[in-house]
């Protein structure tokens, strides 16, 4: 008998990660054995041979010396004046060094700030479909998750009157992801002030999750949250991970604007959780100048002839010619979020319909569930392999749909 029975801690009981959860586990299992898996599960661009920016090897390498020591709690003054210059070229005003924390990766920055803000049975409002990050560091905190829609009908868009609806006297915060993961859209101006406007009549604070900013489709511009809320206390969380090709890095920072005068015990929360941790890893910091000074790469990988540009339009294509799938064209990022048209289908339990997959045709996707999505007719691509294998991996799926049925 053993001596000890030790339990998970409850405030774990309702947190997961479909990225890398149970279907994720079973295709590590199925490598073990020698079976080849496409993962389509994970943002993790250098997995797929895409490479740092030369600026940003050259910035580590030349200056690695002046990282051997912690560094400033809240982040080396050169890299966060570099994120003062970034922010203020986009347009919010008054951005302050002393507002600004460089953490690692935007997940801490995540769970610092809502270990910081969210109390016991406050509510956040959050979007569904909806990266999972969100939804467990505010359980993990003591607050309850409320989702408001996106509307796929809208270009996946949210709902301003679903937003409205689900407010009460306990909503704390509304959490904005632009562009959005999983389905890469990007929100225009005129809902972003939308959502400034109930979150200023419900003194709401709004949290701007925005690491994809930079990685837009041609002709798609965004807006950041910021930028448009001079008199509203606004919490921007961006990093470099995706946009230049250093997950592994886990480069990531927040920052407060706007009424900042109206949380000042927010800011010392934070400022307790970054002595904590006594600093983010400060070789990561060293590239931040150069990398905020570098778009060039990022330009070429989402323009014509660019990796990321191909691979999308060779996502769509692929789908859009497929008798089970319909998808909305990602503006952003490198994530679609199909949609399961064929009703045969019978799909319960979108988690089982994502291992069926696995163990038929050997390709990782995560299902809607992961992304609290309601309804199991989803799933996201990343769309991070060369094209042509994005778009035999898109007719294999809809092979597999077409003669499927969930019993």
């Amino acid at each position: 008998m053993s001596f000890y029975n030790i339990k998970m801690s409850d405030k774990l009981v309702d947190v997961n990660s479909d990225i890398r959860g149970e279907v994720y586990r079973e295709s590590l299992r199925m490598n073990k054995e020698g079976i080849e898996v496409l993962k389509l599960n994970t943002g993790n661009p250098a997995t797929f041979g895409f490479t740092m920016p030369a600026s940003v090897k050259k910035a580590l390498t030349e200056n690695m010396d002046n990282a051997v020591a912690y560094c400033d709690l809240q982040g080396m003054p050169s890299a966060r004046e570099a994120i003062v210059d970034y922010h203020t070229k986009r347009g919010v005003k008054n951005v302050k060094m002393e507002n600004i924390f460089i953490t690692n990766g935007v997940s801490e920055a995540a769970s610092m700030l809502m270990t910081a803000l969210v109390n016991y049975n406050d509510e956040v409002l959050i979007p569904t479909p909806s990266y999972s990050l969100w939804t467990n560091t505010t359980l993990i905190a003591g607050g309850k998750p409320v989702f408001y829609k996106c509307d796929e009908k809208a270009n996946w868009y949210p709902d301003i009157e679903d937003i409205k609806s689900k407010i009460t006297s306990n909503t704390k915060a509304i959490i904005i992801i632009n562009p959005n993961n999983p389905t890469g859209a990007v929100y225009p101006e005129e809902v972003l002030r939308e959502i400034l406007k109930v979150a200023k009549e419900n003194k709401l604070v709004v949290i701007s999750d925005e690491i994809y900013d930079r990685l837009l489709m041609p002709g798609v511009s965004h807006t950041s949250v910021a930028a448009i809320a001079d008199d509203q206390l606004v919490i921007t969380l961006n990093g470099l991970s995706k946009s230049h090709v250093i997950c592994g890095f886990r480069c990531g920072w927040m920052l407060i604007s706007g009424r900042t005068e109206e949380a000042p015990m927010l800011i010392e929360g934070l400022v307790k959780q970054a002595s904590m941790r006594l600093c983010s890893n400060a070789l990561t910091q060293l590239v931040i100048p150069a990398a905020l000074e570098d778009s060039a790469s990022t330009i070429e990988m989402m323009s014509p002839g660019g990796r990321l540009y191909e691979q999308s339009k060779a996502t769509v294509e692929a789908i859009n010619k497929c008798e089970t799938l319909e998808c909305v064209k990602n503006d952003g990022a490198f994530y679609i979020f199909p949609k399961i048209l064929r009703k045969e289908c019978n799909i319960r339990d979108d988690r089982k319909f994502a291992l069926d997959l696995l163990h038929e045709k050997k390709i990782l996707i995560v299902p809607g569930s992961g992304f609290d999505y309601e309804t199991p007719d989803h799933f996201r691509i990343v769309m991070l392999p060369q094209p042509e294998i994005l778009a035999n991996a898109v007719y294999e799926i809809d092979d597999f749909l077409k003669n499927y049925t969930q019993k």
